[in-house]
């Protein structure tokens, strides 16, 4: 298939990112060219993610857009890919614009689902008819992600890894268990081998993921390896310098490991993404989220005792079924007790097939929801603000991830050089004028101006 060109869009997640570069350069080795034009492709591939409604209307608007474009060009392939086409299988089929369908399971594919639609000019699919079971294809999947983990971590000398597939926790309003499976952990010798190709090939820093990625467990031979392991072997490898992880979930377990490994170890940034998702004991019941607010606190509570100089973020889900007034006060209190550097705040959408959706009346009224999360989003911004401002005047380090998309006003007076944008080891956000070959970089620069979600920074 040398010659034919694909396009792909990604939505959502890390989860969804790391699989787009795995198929990237799973294409690109078959002989495919890669287009940033939609126009341009022979071969576009949307990876979708269904943890909200407004995602999944995302992918439905970008369908009909091809739709009108298939229209002109009949021959263009249009493929979904990842946890919508999982969730919604053969449905996908009868929409006019698709013609390839794939799970996250199935990405391994892909390259032959492709070909063969190429070819036969038929359509083509390949979901998992029984998710929750675990199945022999955790081996191709495992080679998949082996073999072309190396080649998609290259840009901006940063990498993910995936350490684990899958969640077993069943969160009442979460489809995650049933697009991507039960849990499994990779082994480490696997991850820890592509992490080292990985820092032998330029990637200075890595993000090790799961669903919930401080429950990884992994049993070879007498030992029982966790995230601290994990983290520990990977610090061992020449020429890596970050070792980032995402997402945890609020659990006692290894809890105490890892966080000693991440004071004990250079190399691990002191980071911690660790959602919460209510501040009221019954919304969490509600949510099968297996701690209460007290609880939680306390665990934050001993990471900065372990990690003083820890940052921390949160996710929260306001107007969740039978969310009273009193419950959302309960979250913003949390919220302030916290002191996030930063909150992901979403309002609750039912998932189809969730228990939630299956149990619980979405009685939360929209514009409830709205003015909620419109509050919460502010109280987290003046947390958030109090915090970047202690970063003013200091020097801080940075790898360089390219030129600001989006230029910011409020950087320092431009001396020539484009706008460069960077984060600390703590995932802040940093924004300086500097040369464009810094990306990929490690720089040192000088915080002259801060705001909530920004700071602006001077080169050194």
């Amino acid at each position: 298939m040398n010659g034919k060109t694909v396009h792909i869009k990604s939505f959502g997640c890390q989860m969804n990112k790391l699989d787009t570069a795995l198929v990237n350069s799973a294409l690109t080795e078959a002989g495919f060219s890669l287009t940033e034009r939609v126009k341009e492709a022979d071969v576009v591939l949307i990876n979708t993610c269904s943890v909200r409604e407004h995602a999944e209307q995302r992918v439905i608007s970008h369908l009909g857009h091809l739709q009108h474009i298939k229209e002109s060009r009949p021959d263009i392939v249009v493929g979904v890919i990842g946890c919508m086409a999982q969730r919604l299988g053969p449905k996908l089929l009868e929409h006019e614009a698709v013609d390839i369908v794939c799970g996250p399971a199935q990405i391994h594919q892909i390259t032959k689902l492709i070909t063969k639609t190429l070819q036969q000019k038929k359509e083509t699919i390949a979901v998992t008819e029984k998710i929750r079971q675990r199945t022999d294809e955790n081996l191709p999947l495992e080679d998949f992600e082996s073999t072309y983990g190396i080649g998609c971590g290259q840009i901006q000398a940063q990498a993910y890894v995936r350490v684990m597939r899958g969640c077993d926790n069943f969160c009442t309003y979460c489809v995650v268990p049933y697009v991507r499976g039960p849990e499994v952990s990779r082994p480490p010798e696997a991850i820890i081998d592509q992490i080292r190709k990985l820092a032998d090939s330029g990637v200075k820093q890595v993000t090790l993921l799961g669903q919930r990625v401080n429950a990884y467990k992994h049993t070879s031979g007498d030992k029982t390896y966790c995230l601290a392991d994990l983290l520990r072997m990977a610090s061992d490898i020449e020429g890596l310098e970050w070792i980032k992880f995402v997402t945890s979930y609020p659990s006692e377990e290894f809890f105490e490991e890892i966080l000693q490994a991440m004071a004990d170890l250079p190399k691990v940034c002191n980071y911690l993404h660790i959602p919460a998702q209510s501040g009221s004991d019954k919304i969490l019941r509600a949510m099968n989220r297996h701690y209460t607010a007290a609880r939680y606190l306390e665990m934050l509570d001993k990471a900065r005792a372990i990690v003083p100089d820890i940052a921390i973020a949160g996710d929260f889900i306001v107007g969740f079924p039978g969310e009273t007034q009193t419950d959302f006060e309960a979250t913003v209190d949390l919220i302030k007790k916290s002191r996030y550097k930063n909150c992901f705040i979403f309002k609750y959408s039912p998932r189809p097939d969730t228990t939630a959706d299956k149990r619980l009346a979405d009685d939360v009224p929209l514009e409830t929801k709205k003015s909620r999360n419109t509050e919460l989003l502010a109280v987290q911004e003046k947390i958030s603000d109090e915090l970047s401002a202690e970063f003013l005047d200091k020097e801080v380090k940075v790898l360089v991830e390219g030129l600001s998309k989006k230029p910011h006003l409020d950087s320092a007076k431009s001396d020539g050089n484009p706008q460069l944008i960077g984060r600390t080891e703590t995932d802040y956000i940093v924004v300086f004028n500097g040369p464009k070959s810094l990306t990929g970089q490690f720089s040192k620069v000088k915080i002259a101006k801060t705001s909530p979600l920004t700071l602006f920074a001077r080169l050194m």
